[in-house]
């Protein structure tokens, strides 16, 4: 898995939409939804073994700030107050590309334990 960074990085409020370019020529669109329930925080992971916290709610969350840091994540401030995951370059390319996978284990995961993605 590469670690490169995206050459360009766009925040698309009205699709809510994380818009990342690659020099290779790759693109990927995250949702804000996505990427919130999945930040690399102790809050959303939890703090030792195990699925984390589901984060339940976030089918409306914005992006409200990014702040590059250092020339290896990017932070992202959410609308609901969370600013504390770091992402990876590399973990920005993994969401876009098994965006698919994550998104059916999310779903899965709200379905069993009877969360809903709507606030």
């Amino acid at each position: 898995m590469t670690t490169e960074r995206p050459s360009n990085i766009r925040i698309r409020k009205r699709s809510r939409l994380l818009h990342l370019d690659y020099a290779d020529g790759s693109s990927a669109e995250l949702p804000f939804e996505l990427l919130r329930v999945y930040s690399p925080s102790a809050e959303v992971r939890g703090h030792g073994m195990g699925a984390g916290v589901l984060q339940t709610g976030k089918q409306d969350v914005e992006i409200t700030g990014a702040e590059m840091i250092g020339n290896y994540a990017l932070k992202l401030s959410f609308s609901d107050g969370h600013d504390s995951g770091l992402f990876t370059w590399a973990y920005l390319r993994e969401l876009g590309q098994h965006q698919d996978d994550y998104w059916r284990r999310y779903l899965a995961r709200l379905e069993q334990e009877g969360g809903l993605r709507s606030p």
